[in-house]
C-alpha cells in the first residue's frame, strides 16, 4: 500500500547538533572548563609573568564588558611567541579563540586553536577540551571529515567519555554518509548515558533508527519504534513502525500498528485514513472499513470521489450489506466515465430484487463501454430481464453472453431454462384455454337442458 510500504526517511533523521556553549573548554557535564577556571588565575599567577597576566586579566575584564574588538587587540599585541613561554602562549592563545568565538569569527576560532594545539607541552586538559571544541567548531563549519579525525584524536584522549561526544561522531558520520558507522557511537551514547544514570534522549534513537533504515535491517527498525512509541508516542513513530511492519511482511502487526494510531486518532489526512479502510477489508472487517468510510465522507476528510465510492460499496458488499452499497454505487457510476460500476450497480439492484432498476443499471454500463467483462454484464441484464418475465429480452441477453467462450455453457444453461420456462407457460396457458373452453360447452349444455 502507497503510504506505508516505503516510510518516509523525514521522521527519520532531525539532527540536532550539540554546539559550544562557551569558550575552547566547552564539555557536556560539569566541564573540565568549568573546574579548570576555578583556578586558572592560580595558575596564571604561579606559570606566567606578572606583566602577561595583568594583560590577561585587563583582556577578560573587557570580554566581561563584552568589548571583543578592545579584548582582541590587546591579546594580539600581547601574544609574541619569541617572548612568551609555551604556557603563557597557551592562556593567551585561549581567550583568543574564545574572543573570536564570540564574535562569531569560527575560522579564526579555529586557526587559533589549531595553532594551541601545536605547542608541545600544552597542558593535557587543555589540549583535550581544546581538541573537542576545534571538533565542535569543524561541525558548525561543516567540515565533516575534519571533525571526524579531531574527534578521533579527542577519544584518545579521554578515557572516559561522555555520551555526548559519541553522538557528535554520529552526526558528522550522517554527514558524510557513513551511516553503518553511526551505529557504534550511538550505542555506546546510550551505554554510558545508562551507566551513569543519565537521560537516552529521543533524537539519538531517530538517529540509530535512520542507521538501521540505512542498512534496511527492519527488525531493528521495528524494536527501535516500539521503544519510542513507549516514551514518545507521536505519529510518525507509528507509521515508520507500521512500514517495518510492511517490510518484514508482518501483516498482522502492521494492522494492528495503524489500528493503534487511527484509535488514537492520529490519522487525519485522506489517503492515511483510506489507507485504514483498506487495512481493515483486508483484515476482513469489511464492516468496519464501511463505517468508517461512510463516516469520514460525510465529515468531508474523504472526498466523494469515484475511487472512494467504490471502495465504500465494495465494503458494504463484502458485508453482505447490497442495499447499503446502492447508494454509493449510484454515486460512484454517475462520476464514472466507464461502465464498470453501473454494471455493478446492476448486480446490488439485482441481489436486492430491484430487477427494472437493475435492467437500467446495466444496459447503462453497457451503452458507456469500457467494460473489462461485457460477457458478464450480458449475463446480468439476461437475469434482471427473466426476474421480469421478459423472457424474450432475456434470451438475447444470454445469447450476446454466449458468443464469450467462457460464458457459452451458463449461458445457454439460462436460455435452456428460460425456454423451458417458455414451454411450461404455454402448456398452462393451453391446459387453461382448454379448461376456459370445457366449462364453457358444460355451461352451454346446462342451460340448452333446462331451457327445454
Amino acid at each position: 500500500m502507497n503510504s506505508i510500504s516505503r516510510f518516509t526517511r523525514a521522521i527519520c533523521l532531525p539532527v540536532m547538533l550539540g554546539l559550544l556553549a562557551g569558550p575552547a573548554l566547552a564539555q557536556d557535564e560539569e566541564s573540565a572548563a568549568e573546574r579548570e577556571s576555578r583556578n586558572q588565575k592560580t595558575k596564571q599567577a604561579q606559570a606566567v609573568s606578572k606583566e602577561v597576566y595583568e594583560k590577561i586579566e585587563r583582556a577578560q575584564e573587557m570580554v566581561d564588558a563584552k568589548d571583543y574588538p578592545g579584548a582582541l587587540k590587546s591579546l594580539n599585541s600581547l601574544y609574541n611567541p619569541d617572548k612568551l613561554t609555551e604556557y603563557e602562549q597557551s592562556n593567551v592563545l585561549n581567550y583568543i579563540g574564545f574572543v573570536y568565538y564570540n564574535m562569531d569569527d569560527i575560522p579564526n576560532a579555529m586557526r587559533t586553536y589549531e595553532k594551541m594545539l601545536a605547542i608541545p607541552s600544552l597542558e593535557e586538559t587543555l589540549r583535550k577540551n581544546t581538541t573537542y571544541t576545534l571538533a565542535q567548531l569543524y561541525t558548525m563549519q561543516e567540515q565533516y571529515p575534519q571533525a571526524l579525525a579531531t574527534l578521533d584524536k579527542w577519544f584518545l584522549l579521554e578515557p572516559n567519555p561522555a555520551p555526548d561526544p559519541f553522538i557528535l561522531k554520529a552526526q558528522n558520520l550522517y554527514q558524510v554518509e557513513r551511516y553503518a558507522d553511526m551505529i557504534e557511537p550511538i550505542r555506546n551514547a546510550m551505554r554510558v548515558a545508562e551507566e551513569r544514570g543519565k537521560e537516552i534522549k529521543e533524537d539519538w534513537y531517530v538517529l540509530l533508527n535512520f542507521a538501521y533504515f540505512q542498512q534496511e535491517d527492519y527488525r531493528q527498525v521495528r524494536d527501535i519504534q516500539k521503544i519510542m512509541l513507549v516514551n514518545w508516542p507521536k505519529k510518525r513513530y507509528w507509521f515508520s513502525l507500521a512500514g517495518a511492519y510492511t517490510e518484514l511482511g508482518e501483516d498482522e502487526n502492521l494492522i494492528n500498528a495503524y489500528a493503534a494510531a487511527f484509535d488514537q486518532g492520529m490519522l487525519e489526512k485522506e489517503s492515511e485514513l483510506v489507507t485504514m479502510a483498506q487495512l481493515y477489508m483486508q483484515r476482513e472487517v469489511p464492516y468496519k472499513a464501511a463505517v468508517l468510510l461512510e463516516r469520514e465522507m460525510e465529515s468531508g476528510r474523504i472526498s466523494r470521489d469515484a475511487k472512494n465510492y467504490r471502495l465504500l460499496s465494495q465494503a458494504w458488499q463484502l458485508s453482505m450489506e447490497d442495499q447499503k452499497a446502492i447508494p454509493a454505487l449510484t454515486e460512484a457510476a454517475k462520476l464514472s466515465s466507464d461502465g464498470e460500476l453501473d454494471v455493478r450497480l446492476g448486480n446490488a439492484l439485482l441481489n436486492t430484487g430491484q430487477y427494472a432498476e437493475c435492467v437500467q443499471a446495466v444496459e447503462s454500463g453497457l451503452r458507456k463501454g469500457g467494460l473489462k467483462s461485457p460477457d458478464n454484464a450480458h449475463i446480468s441484464l439476461g437475469m434482471c430481464l427473466y426476474n421480469q418475465r421478459k423472457y424474450n429480452a432475456a434470451v438475447k441477453a444470454f445469447q450476446e453472453a454466449g458468443k464469450t467462450p467462457r460464458s457459452r455453457k451458463v449461458a445457454n444453461q439460462w436460455i435452456s431454462v428460460i425456454r423451458a420456462e417458455i414451454e411450461r407457460n404455454d402448456q398452462i396457458r393451453l391446459a387453461e384455454e382448454a379448461a376456459r373452453k370445457k366449462r364453457a360447452e358444460i355451461e352451454e349444455r346446462r342451460t340448452q337442458a333446462e331451457s327445454a
